[in-house]
């Protein structure tokens, strides 16, 4: 059973073939508490998007990341800090973050709007999805959001609900503060600190999987 979440994010513009990774490659080994799949394994996955091509379009690794990518922009799957899609990411464990649906989520997947001017990110599941995909720095500028909507604003063909236009702002921040040359920083009584990476993400992320756990075992 798919979350509505999923749903949305599965009928948003992508592949049919990135569809079939997600659905039968990725979604059916995956743990609901903890959100994480499977190890991948090309050679399996490969056959499974070749279908019953003799000579498949599939044929590399880098071919299931491609595909992957798809699913990582329509928030399908978010990537460990650990691992990249430039490299390898055979037997790498993926998140699956839309698995598991907080009904204080469902309004925002109901109305769907092309970007416009006066947009900014739901608060709340901005900084969810912050501590989930590991966003250390969570403050941003007018610039952020304003960058964010000029690009979305020229693409008005894209709808999307609340919640994902907010998931996309999310790792549109990711991205950039990954990005070569980036220092996180944090404020620590009256000083500011640069942050070590991967620490403190990783405990944000266990702490919103136990969150979710432990709200699946209570139902």
């Amino acid at each position: 059973m798919y979350t509505q979440a999923e749903i949305n994010a599965l009928t948003s513009p992508l592949s049919n073939d990135a569809r079939v990774l997600y659905c039968l490659g990725l979604r059916p080994s995956v743990n609901t508490h903890t959100l994480v799949c499977a190890p991948l394994q090309y050679k399996s996955l490969l056959s499974l998007v070749n279908g019953n091509a003799e000579s498949g379009p599939y044929t590399r690794g880098r071919d299931i990341n491609q595909l992957i990518e798809q699913l990582l922009h329509a928030g399908l799957v978010t990537l460990p800090e650990s691992v990249s899609l430039d490299s390898s990411l055979n037997g790498e464990r993926i998140l699956l973050p839309l698995v598991q649906e907080q009904p204080e989520y469902a309004a925002l997947h109901q109305h769907r709007q092309a970007m416009h001017p006066n947009w900014q990110p739901h608060v709340t599941v901005f900084n969810e999805l912050a501590g989930l995909i590991g966003l250390i720095d969570t403050h941003f500028e007018q610039e952020d959001t304003g960058e964010f909507v000029a690009y979305w604003l020229g693409r008005p063909e894209t709808v999307l609900s609340t919640y994902q236009w907010t998931q996309k702002f999310v790792h549109a921040l990711k991205t950039r503060r990954t990005a070569k040359g980036y220092q996180a920083v944090k404020k620590v009584g009256n000083q500011i600190v640069k942050v070590e990476a991967g620490i403190e993400a990783d405990d944000n992320a266990r702490k919103l999987v136990a969150k979710y756990a432990n709200k699946s075992n209570n139902r």
